[in-house]
């Protein structure tokens, strides 16, 4: 995975997460709400059927009252008149009261007629519920609710039913009534339906908020990607074309000193050499003068090419490490310039690796040559020193300063020294830092501890 696509994939993994996070949430919590509503109202519907029952077996009750207290136990007119009384009271299709013995014989049923004059006491429901057995003892217990399963009259199929059961207990029949619970549970369902519908609802609303704003996230991090791409390409080949001008401008350089300095030099030796030898053969008297002059020519065109060679590489830098080498700069400067200048290395003791020490050194050679060619300064110090590990460089100098225009582009007019000596800090994650005033102008090099190079366990334990 490249780095576009990782920063896509960081872009829109944790709001894809947290999105299935949140609408997993809802989702979760929703259900858990329908599930106690719906719990809660079929509850309540209970109870109200419970009430209902209540209310209808008081009726009943009432209606039979003053017969029933009036008998005794073995009137039979007045067991007759109470049947005839509670087979009339019936309600709806489905609503009629029902009258057993303490033994389970059927007594008043309006709906189901083939049923009084028969035992029905070992009567079992579809689930194996022994219906009229525990309706006879709710009501020997003072009366009861009980649900099972029994046919309906208006559809003659089977359906769960409550059913309130009380006694009479001087003559030992058991009263009851229900309702079927068919209602309750249509209406359970519907509310169940119109719960998850809102869930749904929900839902869609949340994935039409998520989806685009996951796109939206999506094209931004390849707009950014793209435009990151381009400022990247475009700074690639800024830096190719800066590096191709630095390599011309150095072999303009190199070609001016050869020419300008070391080819007039072998030039004179040329000379000087031919007008020895025509005074030789000649038999002159001055051709040693000659050869003397010709041998100083060429020791200048040693020495050039040493100083060339040193611009390129110093060798001090590589025998005797950054410190001799500074030293060794600060002076051919001072002498070369007449500007004063100074190195203070009294408090440096790390020994950084080879590559950290040549960009400090190049650092130092650069902000030396801005100072010949721009400052007009007459004094410059060079000051380096340890810092917990870390390696500072500071240069200043009394010159004029200069001042950069934010936003300006570099490339338009200057300031390749300057980019070159940041690039080399920033190689080692270091850091470059100028201060200028109109008093002059300091510059400061840090490079972090993963710079210096590690030291030899013999070394250390010597």
């Amino acid at each position: 995975m490249n780095l576009r696509h990782q920063i896509v994939a960081l872009a829109i993994v944790p709001l894809v997460l947290a999105i299935l996070t949140v609408t997993a949430f809802i989702t979760w919590q929703s259900t858990t709400l329908v599930r106690s509503s719906i719990g809660t109202f079929e509850q309540n519907m209970l109870k109200a059927k419970e009430t209902e029952l209540l209310n209808l077996t008081n009726l009943a009750l009432s209606a039979i009252h003053d017969v029933y207290e009036n008998a005794q136990a073995g009137d039979e007119a007045a067991k007759e008149r109470v049947r005839a009384i509670l087979t009339s009271l019936d309600y709806g299709q489905d609503g009629y009261f029902f009258v057993y013995d303490y033994d389970g014989n059927n007594i008043v049923h309006p709906r189901q007629t083939f049923r009084p004059g028969h035992n029905w006491l070992d009567l079992v429901d579809p689930d194996g519920d022994k219906v009229i057995a525990n309706l006879i003892d709710k009501a020997k217990q003072g009366g009861g609710m009980h649900r099972y399963k029994w046919q309906k009259p208006s559809s003659g199929t089977m359906g769960d039913k409550l059913s309130f059961a009380v006694g009479l207990d001087k003559w030992r029949w058991m009263l009851g009534t229900g309702v079927y619970l068919d209602d309750v549970y249509v209406q359970t369902a519907t509310a169940n339906a119109d719960f998850r519908a809102n869930i749904r609802k929900t839902f869609q609303v949340v994935i039409m908020i998520a989806v685009p704003a996951v796109l939206i996230v999506f094209a931004t991090g390849m707009l950014l990607t793209l435009r990151e791409r381009r400022m990247a390409d475009g700074k690639l080949k800024e830096l190719t074309q800066r590096i191709i001008d630095t390599q011309e401008e150095e072999r303009a350089r190199l070609a001016r000193e050869l020419h300008d300095g070391i080819s007039q030099n072998l030039v004179g030796v040329r000379y000087a050499i031919d007008l020895a030898s025509r005074k030789v053969r000649n038999g002159g008297d001055d051709a040693a003068g000659a050869i003397d002059k010709g041998a100083d020519a060429l020791n200048v065109a040693i020495k050039e090419v040493r100083r060339l060679s040193h611009d390129l590489r110093p060798r001090v830098l590589d025998d005797l490490g950054l410190t001799s080498a500074l030293q060794a700069l600060s002076s051919n400067f001072a002498e070369r310039t007449g500007i004063e200048t100074s190195l203070d290395a009294s408090a440096f003791d790390t020994r950084p690796k080879a590559e950290a020490s040549t960009a400090l050194y190049r650092v130092a050679q650069e902000a030396l040559n801005n100072i010949e060619r721009h400052s007009g300064a007459s004094r410059a110090a060079i000051r380096l020193w340890s810092d917990r590990g870390r390696i500072r460089m500071t240069i200043e100098d009394n010159g004029n300063g200069f001042e950069e225009v934010a936003g300006k582009d570099r490339n338009a007019g200057g300031g390749l020294g300057l980019r070159n000596m940041q690039e080399r800090m920033a190689h080692f994650d270091g850091l470059l830092v100028v201060k200028t005033a109109a008093q002059g102008t300091t510059l400061i090099a840090t490079l972090p501890r993963s710079a210096a190079a590690s030291v030899d366990v013999g070394l250390e334990a010597a």
